[in-house]
């Protein structure tokens, strides 16, 4: 029987449902923190990055079909080398850490909806990762698969009643935009950290091959689902800001738009985007989970990151390893750092990333394996190069001990890579897995 394709619409739900995803609750109050009245200059800025990203993903993707996605540009233009080595591992690191995001947003959701002390946060964190790690386990993660687009559906009914009902009761005394040096600065700071919340839309490059039409769908579905996203978010950011001065959303960082909800929804508004925060994000982490634990335990198998061969020869281990490991390291980065944090390493590891795939881009375009505008592509690779510079300027300046953390990921990445898994690999790693498509 042959496979179903997908529509364009049903291509661009994908990626709409993955990129207003846990990211919209999970952060909206750092970004307030930190451009306040200015934060949809900040979502329509980082948009921006994301369209300019975006043309490279449509540009590879109509050519190279891959579940390994950006690792397989990458593959494609460089070999299998350390960098793609790297990469990988980094890629993995991506999971892991979105993962803990969502863990420490889904207390910041749960203990005030429920009435409950924040010294409970670490329990709830723990107590969150382990009850998503057993449904994975146990193959829940097929269930829940069965459930997205009503999750999908639910989210967005739920933000755009908050949408209307904000922009029905807005203040406009609440938002005054700063356009001063520092203002600009804000905008800059919280562009860089809200660029995770574009990061769904690669996901139609790893379905272009199940994609009717590739060719015209892939580039298409890439466009509509983030200028969609771009519209989403504005409304959202304007919708809060017109309902609560910024001073207070800053107050309730962790849980910033159930508590925007409650000047124009009452108490029904605040459990309502609480109950949509929790769906969202147990949606996210479960699937963030399930793909970080395959990634974990394939990337074992081709030798990129640690595989103690003992254990995986054990029936009972060798399948779940990657799920305990990805586990295991997601809680250590939910316990150790805080919610700012954790997002500002997701930026700057996807953004790392998607540099790479810009590289790759220019390099087919120069041996004509891949479409594009080399100029075009290579102001775009500056324009994202300065947001990884502009990440860890951050990091510095708020918060050294992230910084660190972020220069000893790269550096461990890179150097497991050359001084051991690199030798270690015997096969190609996307042998018999990467098929092209040339027209």
């Amino acid at each position: 029987m042959k496979e179903k394709k997908l529509t364009l619409i049903q291509a661009i739900s994908l990626a709409v449902g993955t990129m207003i995803g846990a990211s919209i609750f999970s952060i909206f109050g750092v970004g307030v923190k930190t451009a306040g009245t200015d934060l949809p200059f900040a979502f329509l800025l980082s948009g921006l990055y994301a369209l300019m990203v975006g043309y490279s993903y449509a540009k590879l993707g109509t050519k190279i079909v891959s579940n390994a996605g950006p690792i397989a540009f990458v593959e494609k233009a460089f070999g299998n080398n350390p960098v793609t080595g790297t990469l990988s591992i980094l890629m993995w690191t991506s999971y892991v850490v979105s993962i803990s995001l969502f863990a420490i947003s889904f207390a910041g959701y749960f203990l005030p909806l429920l009435h409950l002390s924040n010294a409970l946060k670490t329990f709830v964190i723990v107590m969150i990762i382990a009850l998503f790690g057993a449904l994975n386990y146990f193959g829940g993660s097929a269930a829940v698969g069965k459930l997205e687009f009503w999750i999908v559906l639910t989210k967005l009914l739920i933000l755009l009643l908050f949408i209307v009902a904000g922009l029905a009761s807005f203040n406009p005394s609440y938002i005054k935009p700063d356009f001063s040096p520092e203002g600009i600065k804000g905008i800059l700071n919280a562009s860089v950290i809200f660029f995770l919340s574009y990061m769904g839309f690669g996901l139609i490059t790893n379905a272009s091959e199940n994609i009717k039409n590739p060719e015209k769908n892939v580039p298409r579905a890439i466009y509509i689902s983030i200028i969609t996203v771009i519209i989403v978010y504005v409304l959202v950011s304007l919708s809060a800001l017109g309902a609560v001065p910024a001073w207070k959303l800053v107050k309730y960082q962790e849980n910033a738009l159930a508590v925007a909800a409650k000047p124009t929804l009452g108490n029904f508004g605040f459990i309502l985007l609480s109950i949509g925060a929790l769906i969202s994000i147990s949606s996210a982490l479960n699937a963030t989970l399930y793909s970080g634990a395959n990634a974990a335990y394939a990337l074992m198998k081709e030798g990129y990151i640690p595989h103690p061969h003992k254990q995986l020869k054990r029936e009972w281990m060798s399948e779940h390893f990657g799920l305990y490991l990805t586990c295991t390291v997601a809680l250590l980065f939910a316990l150790l750092f805080n919610v700012t944090s954790v997002a500002s390493i997701i930026s700057l590891v996807t953004t790392i990333l998607y540099i790479f795939v810009l590289f790759s881009h220019i390099k087919l375009i120069e041996v004509q394996k891949a479409e594009g505008r080399k100029g075009l592509v290579f102001f775009n690779l500056i324009v994202i190069t300065f947001v990884a510079i502009e990440i860890l300027l951050y990091q510095l300046k708020n918060s050294p001990k992230t910084f660190a953390t972020s220069i000893i990921i790269l550096t461990a990445c890179f150097a497991a890579e050359i001084l051991y898994y690199g030798k270690q690999r015997k096969i190609r790693i996307f042998k018999n897995r990467t098929k092209e498509t040339l027209h």
